[in-house]
């Protein structure tokens, strides 16, 4: 982290400190169903607290285009982060002007209030320097907070850092020290599962992993598109049968990095995708025309497990299979399962992310065992791709 100034560096005690948060967390029936992403949000406000802050929290929730929508206000979200916290936490009607201010001015050295969603003002997205402008003028220092939302170049992301002094919280210093370890500085062997359903959205995360990593594993519906390509009949599967010429180029690409392509050798099959499901195990010359891969297969599974015990280093990204449905959870589990065996006994670093992989690995038990889990989506994915993310661009040191 020698690059970016964290909590380490600054001093808040009295300070109004603008925090940015992604506490964007998913709601059923007015409730939310995971707070994750609050829980995570607690190690840097609980510090700030407890040293004397005045502690002003910024988030964005759901997609209100600029306009005020009820069902979309932080106030259930104030709630239930006093609720963790431990705590009383204002809340404010309006993340700008009088409405933050009054609130704002009544805190005392510690306490923590919540502005309304960001995104009820269209300036947010837009990056507006203006709009950031007046968020700062509620601060006096800005730490970003929301890795997840990195990606954006946003007015609470990306023009409030060219204002205010700013500094990495302990979420993003966490993740970014993770994903350096993983993938910028690692130590090798370094092996990257991808998964998914189609080549044609992650091309350039295979093209920058084929780059940096000893072997990228392929699963999931993508692994048939480069079955396919090797002139092998995937049956009635998932395939985008007119990615073949990308997925022979990621091949070509990986030979020459010196990249171990590694695919499935078997594969679980089935008549539909359904649960119950008239189901087998078959070799990759014996998958019945109107059958399709939901899985890969124990021969595969063996082999995988196999790799691992080789490798320091592993990043994952998306499930072999089909995991939502039983059986066809069977391949992601097993080799989630022996990732986190070796995490724990010490000789792996594992850091997974992105799209599925929070649900695929929770369903196999695994999400604590790993080095690292991101509940990033977005800007995991732009992690891998290889780019430069514009909210930690700019809290890079001068």
């Amino acid at each position: 982290m020698t690059n970016f100034k964290t909590l380490d560096d600054i001093r808040v005690s009295g300070k109004k400190v603008l925090v940015r948060c992604d506490l964007n967390v998913p709601m059923k029936g007015g409730h939310i169903s995971d707070s994750t992403r609050i829980n995570r949000s607690l190690a840097t406000l609980e510090e700030l607290s407890q040293k004397g802050a005045h502690v002003i929290v910024m988030s964005h929730f759901g997609r209100p285009k600029g306009s005020r929508v009820s069902d979309m206000s932080l106030r259930p979200i104030a709630l239930a982060l006093a609720e963790a916290l431990k705590k009383e936490v204002a809340f404010a009607e309006d993340c700008i002007g009088l409405a933050a201010s009054e609130v704002i001015d009544t805190m005392n050295d510690g306490d923590v209030v919540v502005l309304e969603n960001l995104r009820f003002h269209s300036e947010e997205e837009a990056n507006s320097a203006e709009f950031a402008g007046k968020l700062a003028l509620l601060g006096d220092l800005f730490i970003n907070d929301a890795f997840s939302c990195a990606h954006r170049a946003h007015a609470s992301t990306d023009a409030i850092a060219r204002i205010l002094p700013s500094a990495a919280g302990r979420l993003m210093q966490a993740e970014l020290d993770a994903l350096t370890n993983a993938l910028e500085n690692p130590t090798h062997p370094v092996a990257a599962l991808v998964g998914g359903a189609k080549i044609s959205t992650k091309m350039d995360v295979l093209g920058n992993l084929v780059a940096k990593t000893d072997m990228v594993i392929i699963g999931g519906a993508m692994a048939n598109t480069f079955l396919f390509a090797q002139g092998i009949d995937v049956g009635n599967s998932l395939c985008e049968e007119e990615m073949a010429d990308q997925a022979r180029d990621i091949m070509a690409r990986a030979a020459e990095a010196g990249c171990e392509l590694v695919l499935p050798l078997d594969a679980a099959v089935a008549e539909n995708f359904s649960e119950g499901a008239n189901h087998k195990e078959v070799t990759l010359d014996a998958i019945p025309p109107n059958w399709m891969i939901l899985d890969v297969g124990p021969a595969s599974v063996s082999d995988l497990i196999e790799r691992l015990a080789h490798c320091k280093t592993l990043v994952w990204n998306g499930p072999l299979g089909a995991f939502e449905v039983s059986p066809f959870d069977y391949g992601t589990n097993a080799v989630a399962r022996e990732a986190a065996r070796l995490t724990q006994a010490g000789k792996l670093l594992s850091v997974a992310g992105g799209g599925d992989t929070v649900s695929a690995l929770a369903n196999a038990g695994v999400t604590e065992a790993f080095s690292y889990v991101s509940t990033a989506g977005g800007a995991f994915l732009e992690w891998l791709e290889g780019k430069e993310l514009p909210g930690v661009a700019v809290l890079k040191r001068g």
